[in-house]
């Protein structure tokens, strides 16, 4: 293919049984996806297995009709990350492994070493759930700018490029919609940081 398709036109080639268009959007976009989700599970082999079931679970969706045109690709392809991490450390038992066994055993000894209390992920995932509703109420613009910066770590060049606007105006839309959600943060007495 010589011609530079658009994520949308690879897609519709790809549900046409062009498989090759599938394996050009992997292509463009496999770093950003792999980096988003290594940079969270902090673990390669684990980073690999989830990113490998992205792409499963977009082929799925892709084939059973049920993928929507409603932003970009790559937002999309983020948002299955993003589900596929939270689904995975839900599941996840992280429970430290302790010899009980000795006698110097000391469980307060291990507690400094424990990830963060069932109190402290509650409130950290209440906190995301409250920004990803409000990202919801921000005008389509930027809404997007935020989520491709946020989400899918595009830079604003790159933003720039496939919103078709100068990087000025994507800054002013980034800009905006940080004013707008402190703004909804305030309105609705919602404290957005963990002490």
């Amino acid at each position: 293919m010589s011609e530079i398709l658009n994520d949308k036109e690879l897609v519709l080639r790809y549900q046409n049984g062009d498989v090759a268009s599938f394996e050009l959007l992997v292509d463009r976009y496999q770093n950003k996806v792999f980096s988003y989700i290594a940079m969270l599970v902090k673990d390669k082999q684990l980073a690999d297995d989830i990113f490998q079931d992205t792409f499963l679970k977009i082929i799925r969706t892709i084939k059973a009709g049920a993928y929507k045109e409603e932003g970009k690709f790559i937002q999309f392809a983020m948002r299955i990350a993003h589900n596929l991490i939270i689904d995975h450390f839900r599941k996840a038992k992280r429970l430290p492994m302790v010899d009980a066994t000795k006698e110097d055993y000391d469980m307060l000894d291990n507690a400094r070493f424990m990830d963060p209390s069932i109190e402290e992920q509650i409130i950290t995932e209440q906190i995301h759930n409250d920004v990803r509703k409000m990202i919801e109420f921000l005008p389509e613009e930027q809404r997007e700018v935020l989520t491709m910066r946020m989400y899918a770590d595009m830079s604003f060049k790159e933003i720039a490029d496939s919103t078709n606007v100068s990087i000025n105006t994507a800054l002013g839309r980034m800009r905006y919609a940080l004013i707008n959600l402190r703004k909804m943060a305030k309105e609705k007495h919602l404290q957005l940081t963990i002490k």
